[in-house]
């Protein structure tokens, strides 16, 4: 069985959580025994038996694919939406039934809305996204399986280590992330905080702002950039008071499972995402919310942290692939 991975954007335009995802997932499947490749797009003499597209693949390809005996799965990540209060998801569904109905093909088709219907399966990372793939865009229930992303395993044998005094944040310095909104929230609480995390560009003004933040405090803020090393990044959770997380939308954070791992009290933006992976062993956050009352919420996680349960084990990445592999074998044992 051949396997082969595709994105709609190059990883040097869009670092983050979702080439970890596909890099990993893709290590994990080679150890398993699976042959993978990314897709070549300049090589026509290149032969999958599936195909796994890490978004909505548009309909017409999806056709072609089912022609040449190719078999698709769609992973998209559905952070806007899945991040949503009910009545905008609601509106979004009548105006796509609305548009279906009168605006033209040539649109709709466009959108790709119809590709969660036409795929042979969809990957959901959450039981919400799940629901949204059937409610939005019409997903066959049968056809929709949950497989949440993985953790590797420096995180998940990373030993104990005495907490100390920091809660630690590991994210893009964005506006999504909303690291500049926690980090200010921390300076009034008096929390002290450690972003670990990098910009998409040096210039980005947003960036800019919350480092002149961190300089202007340094005995709250904590900011050295990113942290490569995999196992000294496992030690700085292990040794933080707790993870907080206040991402304005977010699908299932990659650094939030890690934190997991390393069995830290979680602080997290209160949105579907993170409900449906950590339910009660979690403590959540309006989103978005005025300064004051983030800080309030996050003085009162920093004194309870130590007392708190801790959230579940999360998945490796070799227990994800698993899943994954099972989930290929039959699509391929299943006539077209």
């Amino acid at each position: 069985m051949t396997i082969l991975f595709d994105h709609p954007e190059p990883a040097l335009l869009a670092h983050g959580g979702m080439l970890i995802q596909i890099k990993q997932t893709k290590a994990a499947l080679e150890a398993l025994g699976c042959q993978v490749d990314y897709v070549r797009w300049w090589d026509e003499t290149q032969r999958a038996d599936i195909l796994h597209y890490f978004g909505r693949l548009p309909a017409y390809l999806l056709r072609i694919a089912r022609a040449k005996g190719i078999k698709v799965v769609l992973g998209e990540l559905l952070t806007g939406q899945g991040s949503r209060p009910a009545w905008q998801l609601w509106g979004q569904r009548q105006t796509m039934r609305l548009l279906r109905t009168l605006a033209p093909t040539r649109l709709t088709q466009s959108l790709r809305w119809e590709s969660h219907r036409l795929a042979d399966a969809s990957v959901a990372l959450t039981a919400w996204e799940a629901h949204l793939l059937h409610y939005l865009f019409a997903a066959p229930q049968e056809k929709i399986h949950i497989i949440p992303n993985g953790v590797e395993d420096v995180f998940l044998k990373s030993p104990p280590a005495q907490r100390g005094q920091w809660l630690v944040c590991t994210a893009i310095i964005t506006e999504r992330k909303r690291v500049l909104e926690l980090a200010q929230a921390a300076i009034q609480a008096q929390t002290p905080l450690w972003v670990i995390g990098q910009a998409f560009a040096e210039s980005d003004a947003y960036a800019r702002e919350f480092v002149a933040l961190a300089r202007a405090h340094p005995r709250i803020l904590r900011f050295e950039g990113p942290i490569a090393d995999r196992a000294a990044l496992a030690r700085a959770y292990r040794e933080s008071r707790g993870f907080v997380l206040l991402s304005a939308c977010e699908s299932l954070s990659l650094s939030a499972l890690e934190a997991a791992a390393c069995e830290c009290p979680l602080l997290l933006a209160d949105l579907p995402w993170a409900r449906s992976t950590f339910r009660e062993h979690a403590t959540y956050c309006p989103v978005p919310g005025s300064t004051r009352l983030t800080a309030r919420a996050l003085r009162q996680f920093y004194d309870a942290a130590p007392g708190l349960s801790l959230p579940p084990r999360p998945c490796s990445w070799l227990e994800v692939a698993r899943q994954l592999k099972a989930l290929y074998t039959t699509l391929q044992a299943t006539p077209s």
